[in-house]
Formats: structure tokens, C-alpha cells, sequence
């Protein structure tokens, strides 16, 4: 069985200190149900450059998208899901900024993930997530071995990503 040419694609948009392998578990339950997926490498030096990121692979699909974001990838679906091929938006531990609204905004009106305390700040504008972060609050139910290899391969976030507004809402 193949997927038909109206299958939507689901293109996976993850979330801060990851990239998409971080959809490694869900990629084969997709492509053994014949849906078409692509996962997005961001950035995350910014949303204007992860919303860029996302943009380009949608250029890439022909048909329809079903649009994926976790946690930070959530603010950059909200605003990449403008795009006429998105025909649905799903937010997995995500954040939805409305229209000018930003990440930090959301985090300040709620109770901080845990993980958040456990931030490395390196003192040049970008910040990573301390093992104790991945180990505990992160990927506390995979393997110990497995939360640190994420760790270790984790790109680091531009701390001014928490101050980007959202400018346009899907």
C-alpha cells in the first residue's frame, strides 16, 4: 500500500536543544502507516530563521501538510503554518503564541518546566540544557544512555529566541 496523492505529508518541527532526529521514534510508525514525513533541521538561532527553516521544506512538499511542532517548535508552526499547503496545525507539549505574543510570555504566565532551572547559560547569547535537564525533566523516560546522547549532540538555543514575537498566527 502506497500513500495516495491527497496523504498528507507531516512535516516534524522539533523543539529547543534538539534537532530532527529527536522524531526518531515516531518517523517509522509514520512511514509504516505510508504517510509521507519530513522532519525540519532549525536553526534555533531565532523564530524569523526557524520559521525560515520550516518554510523551506514546506517549498519542498507538492501536496498538503500536516504541520508538527514540540515544545519550541510549536512557536514556529504557529507562524510557519500560514503557509496555503498547511491544512492542519497539532501542538505536542508545545507552545501557541497568539500574534504577538512570545515564548517567554507564555513561560512567565505559567508555572517554569523544571528544565528550565537547569539551563547553561554560556555567556555568549546561547544556552544549553544540563544533563541533569535532559536526564530528569526532559527524556526522564527513555534509557539514562539515551537522554545523554541527546544531551551531548544538543545544538544550543540563542537565549534571544525567548523575546521573539510571533508576528502572524495561523
Amino acid at each position: 500500500m502506497t500513500a495516495s496523492p491527497t496523504t498528507p505529508t507531516v512535516v516534524l518541527v522539533h523543539g529547543a536543544w534538539a534537532d530532527g532526529s529527536s522524531w526518531q521514534r515516531v518517523i517509522p510508525l509514520l512511514l509504516a502507516a505510508h504517510v509521507p514525513v519530513m522532519a525540519v533541521q532549525n536553526p534555533t538561532t531565532s523564530l524569523a530563521d526557524d520559521v525560515a527553516a520550516t518554510a523551506r521544506t514546506l517549498a519542498t512538499v507538492a501536496g498538503p501538510v500536516v504541520l508538527v511542532g514540540h515544545s519550541w517548535g510549536g512557536a514556529v508552526i504557529t507562524q510557519a503554518g500560514n503557509d496555503p499547503k498547511v491544512k492542519a496545525l497539532v501542538y505536542v507539549a508545545a507552545f501557541a503564541p497568539k500574534a504577538g505574543e512570545t515564548v517567554g510570555d507564555q513561560v512567565g504566565r505559567h508555572e517554569a518546566p523544571p528544565a528550565l532551572g537547569k539551563i547553561i547559560d554560556d555567556g555568549a547569547g546561547f544556552l544549553t540544557l544540563s544533563a541533569a535537564g535532559w536526564i530528569e525533566d526532559v527524556a526522564q523516560d527513555l534509557p539514562e544512555t539515551e537522554a545523554r546522547v541527546l544531551c551531548a549532540t544538543q545544538p544550543p538555543l540563542a537565549a534571544s529566541t525567548f523575546g521573539d514575537k510571533v508576528e502572524q498566527a495561523a
